[in-house]
């Protein structure tokens, strides 16, 4: 009988000594506790509505020259500016200026297809095939264009017209 009972103790005190996880695995709980708090932090986007650009910003930055302008929707007034070494937008009042991404596809007249400026990121998606002639230097696209900040969140997205040439 006492064997009995110091074996049934043995066992009981046998389930009370349950090891930790392994160092693998507490990294791995580690790891993702981490994730988890760097997410809870990042902030929802916050919606941006880019100003057209006018002649007068055209004049003052100099953004005269063969690319490709974006107008949102069924308007004519371009939100964006795209030539083969800068772009172009207008947010908030003040024109921001964008750098080519090297490694994007190519767009008509040596435009790329996404560029990157301060907070802001944007890439332009034109139907090359569906192209039609509107001027004697001017050729309209089907365009989808996204505006991205520095969380990589889109915070403006439109379909609209893209306006290629010289």
């Amino acid at each position: 009988m006492r064997v009995a009972i110091i074996a049934a103790c043995a066992l009981l005190l046998a389930g009370c000594g349950k090891e930790g996880p392994s160092p693998a695995e507490q990294a791995r709980m580690d790891d993702e506790a981490i994730a988890a708090v760097e997410a809870a932090q990042v902030p929802p986007p916050t919606p941006v509505t880019p100003e057209r650009i006018g002649m007068p910003d055209i004049e003052k930055y100099d953004m005269f020259g063969a690319g490709c302008s974006f107008a949102p929707g069924t308007s004519i007034a371009p939100v964006a500016l795209l030539q083969p070494k800068r772009g172009f937008m207008k947010i908030d009042g003040k024109v921001i200026p964008f750098a080519p991404d090297a490694g994007s596809g190519d767009l008509p007249l040596g435009v790329k297809g996404k560029y990157t400026g301060g907070t802001y990121s944007f890439v332009l998606d034109l139907a090359s095939e569906e192209g039609t002639q509107s001027g004697s230097e001017t050729i309209n696209y089907p365009a989808r264009f996204e505006l991205r900040n520095e969380h990589d969140q889109i915070v403006f997205q439109s379909d609209g017209t893209a306006q290629c040439g010289s």
